[in-house]
């Protein structure tokens, strides 16, 4: 197999891996108001479903990295694989005791595998190719990703959010016993599909086994060796910290605006059967626009100039949020899904230029950064809830206070796009 022909063979492989981790976490936008209803949590608590799972990249993406340097990159892929299977079955006595901590062991299991298949496959497909189009294969890599992403929260919204409306009325009617039984029923419904996933990854981390990835390294250009010669830690690369904070607030918006969108119309008093498709509206609109990257760059657009453009549009959008009311606010969320598509495949490439021999380090510290996601969407879900007290205390019912809350605390992503613009504009310029 020729160079070319076994690149194009990584490609379609490391798509595969992003599919699954696109189906895996966007889940989370129909558990987050599965588990709130099932255990009777409070708007924050229930965002700690994204919790468990970024979390993880903060506690396992430097063991990661140490793993990928020990076995290879084929045998740690599988490695995750297998560990997200175990991640699945968790959930199985999770539901039969109807305990959130177990259901958060188990979303933190899969985030760790899926750590250790996000240390191996982003600086993989980055240096698979030049540079300088990194951006457009990471573009790629999202179609996969937000298209598996789509499909996971429109099954598993079918599947969880079934009937969640006349539980969420009836059980305030019933005694404790009845709505005891009640919510045990609708918490047996994970016990099918997560089998059926943990089965699925199980035989594909057997099959990456066997998987033709060729072995690359990042190029080191005659300039950045000399350099790296004067800067013998990773510490010296100030332009790698600033895209870390950049990563990290970027996944806690992109987060929000995936995660948050079910509850959000739920909390507007759309119905479950309709809202339960919202997430898909948000990763379909970033499923347009990485097709839209994948052609534009870098023939007609930088991939400096793609972060500056998705930065404003976030901007733009998350005012627009606060400003209107109904289904009109919630299509801007999803609408965020445009803001957001374009800021990972660019940003990974600047950080990581001119890294050379520290690449692979820089990389798990990226993967760290994903720890936004964990900690920014509970900040949104604390701002609703104490908005909501404030506003029922005010004299507003709970019905409207909850409503109001919802889309006024979505004001928390406007310093994030804010740090995404100042990077896009300067970030580079630390380099030097």
């Amino acid at each position: 197999m020729n160079s070319e022909q076994s690149n194009k063979t990584a490609i379609a492989i490391i798509a595969g891996l992003f599919f699954i981790f696109g189906f895996i976490t966007w889940v989370n936008g129909a558990l987050i108001p599965f588990m709130k209803t099932i255990n009777e949590l409070t708007e924050a608590q229930s965002y700690f479903v994204a919790s468990a799972s970024y979390i993880s990249f903060v506690v396992m993406a430097l063991p990661a990295s140490y793993l990928l340097r020990k076995i290879g990159y084929k045998k740690g892929m599988s490695i995750g694989l297998f560990l997200m299977a175990v991640g699945a079955l968790v959930f199985i006595p999770a539901a039969d005791a109807r305990t959130y901590w177990i259901f958060l062991a188990g979303i933190f299991i899969q985030g760790t595998g899926m750590t250790v298949l996000q240390t191996a496959a982003n600086p993989y497909i980055t240096i698979l190719g030049p540079i300088e189009s990194g951006a457009k294969r990471i573009a790629i890599m999202g179609i996969a990703n937000k298209v598996a992403g789509a499909l996971g929260s429109v099954i598993f919204g079918a599947i969880l959010l079934n009937g969640i409306d006349e539980v969420k009325d009836v059980i305030s009617q019933v005694s404790t016993e009845e709505k005891a039984i009640l919510l045990d029923q609708m918490a047996d419904s994970v016990f099918m599909p997560y089998l059926i996933m943990a089965i699925v990854l199980f035989v594909l981390g057997l099959l990456m086994r066997r998987a033709p990835l060729p072995n690359v390294e990042a190029e080191v250009s005659i300039e950045e060796e000399t350099e790296s010669g004067g800067k013998k830690t990773i510490f010296q690369y100030p332009h790698l910290w600033f895209g870390m904070l950049t990563l990290f607030v970027y996944v806690g918006a992109e987060v929000i605006a995936g995660d948050t969108i079910i509850a959000y119309g739920l909390a507007l008093g759309i119905s479950a059967s309709k809202a339960k498709f919202f997430t898909t509206f948000t990763l379909m609109a970033m499923v347009a626009t990485y097709a839209l990257g994948v052609v534009l760059i870098p023939k007609y657009l930088s991939q400096k100039k793609a972060l500056q453009i998705s930065a404003v549009v976030g901007l733009v959008l998350s005012f627009c949020i606060i400003s209107t009311n109904g289904f009109t606010s919630v299509l801007f969320v999803a609408a965020l899904g445009i803001a957001n598509a374009l800021v990972w495949p660019a940003l990974w490439p600047l950080t990581l230029e001119g890294l050379g021999k520290h690449t692979n380090t820089a990389a798990a510290l990226l993967i760290m950064a994903i720890s936004g996601g964990a900690i920014i969407p509970p900040m949104y879900g604390r701002l609703v809830d104490s908005g909501k007290a404030a506003l029922i205390d005010s004299g507003l019912d709970a019905a409207d206070a909850l409503a109001t809350a919802a889309k006024e605390s979505y004001y928390i992503l406007i310093p994030c796009y804010a740090i995404i613009f100042v990077f896009a504009l300067w970030g580079q310029r630390l380099k030097k």
